[in-house]
């Protein structure tokens, strides 16, 4: 009987975290693990090149490919291509969008975080 008594209350906690969590929308976009260290990096930098995002966040040309432009087609960030004498160069900024979208998510953990020590 103790077995359903501590189940039922998992559930109870899981409800509640997964209550506060879908109250206002987690935004996937922003939560998945290299798009977050993006916008955290961008957060702290006026502006930030392909390359030094690259070096930082320790991932591939590919990758870091993939998901600047997911961020950029949302709104979240703007890229300026330019050259260095013949070196292409990336330059990437944080938008309004974007800054809003990082404090909206980082709300939303915080209040995870609260929801779960409160219990």
């Amino acid at each position: 009987m103790a077995g359903k008594n501590t189940a039922r209350k998992e559930r109870e906690i899981i409800g509640a975290v997964v209550g506060a969590a879908t109250a206002p929308k987690l935004d996937r976009l922003v939560h998945e693990r290299l798009r977050l260290g993006i916008l955290s990096a961008l957060s702290v930098n006026e502006s930030l090149t392909f390359n030094e995002l690259k070096k930082l966040l320790e991932t591939t040309d590919g990758n870091l490919s993939v998901h600047a432009r997911k961020l950029e087609e949302a709104g979240y960030l703007s890229c300026t291509k330019s050259f260095e004498g013949r070196v292409p160069r990336s330059d990437y900024k944080m938008t309004a969008a974007g800054r809003k979208a990082l404090e909206r998510y980082l709300d939303h953990m915080e209040a995870l975080i609260q929801a779960m020590r409160e219990r």
